[in-house]
């Protein structure tokens, strides 16, 4: 039941995860090209630059796993709770890194975009291991919409990254 169910999805999962390969990337050049011009924080990094490319990694694997072909309910369900699970987790990690973090300290923004809305992301798709079985559908709608989500989360916090990172390199230009 959910081969067909799934076979309706490839075109949008190609394009989110190539989307996502893409902007995983994008966010390599330029922390490279920061690297080179200004020096980067490691606890930045680890508390700003890792979590987006976790979350560009999670919309690739999400899109991944569901071209896998012959998925069950089943195994729709433990992937999606297994992910989800993880994300949770990791939505902790990042909220201890982001308060260690020496080099800046974090707005209300930076707690929201970087911390809260991923975690509640997470939360949803481990919510979506739940609906599945019962409204596929649905679940699928939600999966997609958790996709583009952290798709969205993730072009914003690269965003705010670079942003941030030009904003330092021209104040500490002469």
């Amino acid at each position: 039941m959910a081969v067909s169910l799934l076979a309706d999805w490839g075109n949008f999962y190609v394009i989110t995860g190539s989307s996502a390969a893409a902007l995983t990337g994008l966010t390599f050049v330029v922390i490279a090209l920061a690297a080179n011009k200004t020096r980067v924080s490691s606890s930045g990094l680890r508390a700003f630059v890792t979590p987006t490319i976790v979350h560009f990694g999670t919309v690739l694997a999400l899109a991944a796993f569901l071209s896998i072909p012959h998925q069950s309910l089943m195994s729709l369900s433990l992937g999606f709770g297994v992910a989800g699970a993880g994300g949770l987790v990791y939505g902790v990690v990042i909220a201890l890194n982001m308060r260690r973090n020496v080099s800046y300290i974090p707005v209300h923004e930076d707690w929201l975009w970087h911390a809260a809305l991923p975690t509640a992301v997470y939360g949803a798709l481990l919510g979506m291991a739940f609906l599945i079985p019962r409204c596929t559908d649905q679940g699928l709608y939600g999966v997609a919409a958790i996709s583009m989500l952290l798709l969205y989360i993730g072009i914003h916090n690269a965003w705010d990254v670079a942003v941030s990172i030009s904003l330092r390199e021209q104040q500490d230009s002469p």
